[in-house]
């Protein structure tokens, strides 16, 4: 079993990390703010540490879960960042969703360090993490991959190894970015039947009938139809990151998103409102009001 240290045990990272230790994986953690999962993992035998300098000394394999390229920079770089204590041979893997010229240039300096850099965002939930049932979508050196596989079986059912370093983070900006322009019309839609009058169930009936039919268009009908916005369990904060990232990254290389702009400045304005915390299905009440004016 593989010394494992992790860092960003927020509710995913939490539900990983007591997935690892069920597999028997020595862990070394790494609290920031919230210290609920990581007491948790002390309780079951996981050491804390208190620099990632130290945990990456620690460790074979460093993973790490956090929200934003800023946070991994932070972590990974200075006299008491990953990097700094790296061991020759070791793996590190960011499961966070990044922007792929920092994985690209963190990949370099982990290269001259000795070791190797992965980006590998996770798509699914905490509960599919519970029993390892992540989905992987894993870029980077090929024998780093094939040395960490055995760890990500652990942690995903499907891991998938996507080609060169940034390759897993622009696959998953534009994955999300699919996503949440679907999630986006389909919120505009209800509110759209709201306007014409339309029964919200009977416009959703019509359109799962056909070839529009989806899992995010069924997320969203949970809330605009049943009330339940848990099933998209994704807050438009965060939907708005990760669209501005896909905006940026088509930026970086020197094109224009069309299709991005219309959701992403959706999702800000929503966010200025003070609906950033709502889930992205709660967006059905954001064109309502708009429409409502």
């Amino acid at each position: 079993m593989s010394k494992i240290g992790f860092m960003g045990l927020g509710l995913m990272g939490g539900a990983m990390v007591g997935r690892l230790q069920d597999q028997g994986h020595t862990l070394t953690v790494l609290a920031n703010r919230d210290r609920t999962h990581v007491d948790k993992a002390v309780a079951r035998g996981a050491t804390e540490v208190t620099t990632a300098r130290d945990l990456a000394a620690a460790s074979e394999v460093v993973m790490l879960c956090m929200g934003t390229s800023d946070q991994v920079e932070s972590r990974m770089r200075g006299p008491d960042g990953v990097i700094a204590g790296l061991n020759p041979g070791s793996v590190v893997v960011d499961f966070g969703t990044s922007l792929p010229a920092s994985t690209q240039s963190l990949a370099k300096e982990v290269a001259a360090a000795g070791a190797a850099y992965l980006d590998a965002p996770l798509g699914r939930t905490p509960a599919h993490a519970v029993d390892g049932l992540l989905n992987i979508m894993c870029a980077g050196d090929e024998a780093a991959f094939n040395k960490a596989k055995p760890v990500l079986d652990d942690l995903g059912e499907n891991v998938f190894h996507l080609g060169a370093s940034g390759s897993g983070h622009t696959v998953k900006l534009i994955n999300n970015f699919f996503g949440m322009t679907v999630a986006n019309a389909m919120a505009e839609a209800f509110a759209m039947a709201d306007i014409q009058g339309v029964d919200r169930k009977a416009l959703y009936d019509v359109m799962s009938a056909g070839p529009l039919h989806s899992g995010m268009m069924d997320f969203v009908k949970g809330y605009g139809v049943d009330g339940d916005p848990a099933q998209l369990a994704f807050a438009i904060k965060n939907a708005a990151k990760d669209v501005g990232y896909y905006a940026q990254m088509a930026a970086d290389a020197d094109v224009d998103s069309i299709m991005s702009q219309s959701t992403l400045l959706a999702l800000q304005e929503a966010q200025e409102e003070g609906r950033g915390d709502n889930m992205v299905s709660q967006m059905v009440d954001f064109y309502t009001d708009h429409f409502k004016g």
